[in-house]
Order: C-alpha cells, then sequence, then structure tokens
C-alpha cells in the first residue's frame, strides 16, 4: 500500500507513519517545518515540507498519482482559540480542504481517504436530544466534516472518519495538549481537595490511534478494489476511565500525590463559571467552539464509547496509565518552562 498523508510529522501521523512503514507500506508526507528536536520520524517515510493549501489542483492531482491511500491527519480542534463567528476558522482549516483534496484524490486514482476527527461527533449522533450542534459551533463543525467525508465515498472509493477522543502520550520536542490541563488545576494548588465534574470520557493512547488510522486505511483500500467502497465513522476508544479515575493519576504524575482528594462540581456551579467564561471570551474577542455553559452537561456525563470499533481496527492493549504519567510530566515541564518544545500546529 502507498499512503499520502498530510500531517504525517505531528503527534498522531508519526505514529502512525512507523506503523505503515512496519507493515511494509510505502509513505510521503506534506507538513510544515520545524520538526521537533528528537521526534521519532521514521526515515522511511518521505517528508515534502510544504503547505498543501499552497498547491494547485494539478500540483496536488500530480503528487497524488500512483498512490493508494489519503490520510488527513492535520487540523484544528476545540482548544485553539479563533475570533467570532469561530465556526469558519474550523470550516477553513478541518472542512475545506477535504472538500477540495477528496474529489482530487479520486481524479488520481486513488482508492480511499482515512480522517481524523471527533468524538463529539459521535456524541452528537449517539444523543441528539442533547441538540449538541446548535449550541457549539466545533460539533456542528465536525458533523458538517463527516457530511463532506461521506459525500464523496463511493463503491471505488472508500473514506473514513476517527471520531477521536483524549489521547495520551507523547513526541519528544512537541508540546502537548494537556499543559491546559496543568494550568487549570493550579486554581486548586492551595485547596485540599479538586473540584471537577462528575462524569468521564473515552481515552486511548498515541500508538493506539495510529493502529487504528493504519488500520482503517487497510480496510478502505480492501473494500475499494473490491468495488465495495463505503463511507464509514469509526468511534474510537480503547478505554473509559471517570474524571475522578483519570485525575488521580494526574495528580500522582504531576505532583507524586498519591490519593487527591476529588469533589464532584454541582452541574449548576460548573454553568456559573461557564457564563463567567462567556464574558472572558467576549473580553478578549473570541468565541468558544464549546459553548462554556453548554459544557457543563458534557463534562457531567459518562462520555464512554464502546471499545469495539477499535478492536475492528486492530488496536492492541497499551499501557494508558504509563500514557497518561507521560503526557503530564511533559506538560508541566513545559508549563514550568524547563523543556525546548515546538507549539502543537493546526494548520
Amino acid at each position: 500500500m502507498k499512503v499520502l498523508m498530510i500531517g504525517g510529522t505531528g503527534l498522531l501521523g508519526s505514529a502512525a507513519a512507523q506503523i505503515f512503514v512496519d507493515r511494509g507500506n510505502e509513505i510521503k508526507t506534506l507538513a510544515l517545518p520545524p520538526l521537533p528536536e528528537g521526534a521519532p520520524i521514521p526515515e522511511e517515510m518521505e517528508i515534502v515540507f510544504q503547505d498543501a493549501n499552497k498547491l494547485s489542483d494539478d500540483e496536488v492531482v500530480e503528487m497524488m498519482k500512483g498512490y493508494d491511500i489519503f490520510v488527513f491527519a492535520t487540523g484544528v480542534d476545540e482548544r485553539v482559540e479563533f475570533p467570532a463567528p469561530v465556526y469558519d476558522a474550523y470550516k477553513k482549516f478541518n472542512i475545506d480542504p477535504l472538500e477540495r483534496f477528496l474529489p482530487l484524490a479520486k481524479k488520481a486514482g486513488m482508492k480511499g481517504a482515512v480522517i481524523c476527527g471527533s468524538y463529539f461527533a459521535w456524541l452528537a449522533k449517539d444523543r441528539p436530544d442533547m441538540d449538541l450542534c446548535s449550541k457549539h459551533p466545533y460539533i456542528r463543525s465536525r458533523i458538517d466534516q463527516e457530511k463532506v467525508c461521506e459525500k464523496y465515498a463511493d463503491k471505488n472509493f472508500s473514506v473514513s472518519v476517527l471520531e477521536l477522543p483524549y489521547i495520551f502520550g507523547t513526541q519528544p520536542g512537541r508540546k502537548p495538549v494537556w499543559v491546559i490541563l496543568i494550568e487549570q488545576l493550579q486554581r486548586f494548588e492551595k485547596m485540599p481537595f479538586t473540584m471537577y465534574p462528575a462524569g468521564g470520557t473515552a481515552m486511548l493512547t498515541v500508538r493506539q490511534v495510529g493502529e487504528s488510522m493504519v488500520g482503517a486505511a487497510e480496510k478502505a483500500l480492501e473494500t475499494a478494489e473490491k468495488g465495495e467502497g463505503l463511507y464509514r465513522a469509526y468511534g474510537i476508544s480503547c478505554q473509559n476511565m471517570t474524571w475522578r479515575e483519570f485525575l488521580k493519576i494526574v495528580y500522582r504524575a504531576m505532583d507524586g500525590i498519591p490519593d487527591r482528594k476529588i469533589v464532584d462540581v454541582p452541574k449548576w456551579t460548573f454553568k456559573a463559571f461557564g457564563l463567567y467564561m462567556r464574558k472572558e471570551y467576549a473580553n478578549k474577542g473570541i468565541e468558544g467552539g464549546i459553548d462554556p455553559v453548554g459544557l457543563a452537561d458534557i463534562m457531567g456525563m459518562n462520555l464512554f464509547i464502546p471499545t469495539d470499533d477499535c478492536k475492528e481496527l486492530g488496536c492492541t492493549p497499551d499501557d494508558l496509565e504509563k500514557a497518561i504519567f507521560d503526557s503530564i510530566a511533559l506538560s508541566k515541564a513545559a508549563f514550568e518552562g524547563k523543556a525546548k518544545l515546538v507549539e502543537m500546529k493546526g494548520e
């Protein structure tokens, strides 16, 4: 299998690239510099330092010719701040590129595509009663992203979206996304307990994400070559954990505290804080991708996803607690300015 990826030097893309290589596949990636110092990028992967959005359609098609699968391992999530309307930024980075690249991939003769999406889309479909798309621009954008993916799938071109949840693991030299959690927990530093919602989340390790990307690519190629191509959204989870269980691991990793007391935050308290955050966003001239008031409903539920899809894609067991430890340790070093790290890039 020959794979063309956008974002192959990032945290998730590089993990998938190594697995592609280990399974005997050929891979090329378009990526933005710089490379994180010490990052384990497979030497066998061809790297083209180029902004794919600045290539002409003809240049993209020419680059795609001879490749089987297109992998989109980039984009921005709800933690990146943008001015209102924030949906326009998600459309620019997560939707418009697929609206352009997927038909070009088909024109080039490729057999399928794998897209890194969000588990918020899984939740929106699983719980339509919550009306999440009308409340949260980011969730609406991820559903719209999936609609674009489904539109271009046909019997000769399979498209798979991985609805990714919380991911743990590190790439040496790159700043983890979990620095924001370290910042949030600082407000409880002088208190004998930490206040947090009573829900929980699906999660997995970086390596398991890589396995799911490769597994989805293999299935996409197999079905398309049989003329049985399809669209498929995979709900991704290798383990489900409550916030309380998760934070106890975080505190062991962050401060060596063996059993930090975690107190459930009443939903009304979380929503009151959300009203404050709305004002803060307005003062900063930005709009949150996830409405901070409506976030209380999400954080207060067990957003648990069955692990069946990950098993189908060939994800194998991994040490999640160690991955959390590694993520938090590097995040703390970044927060304290003790590590020289490349910022996460969306575009």
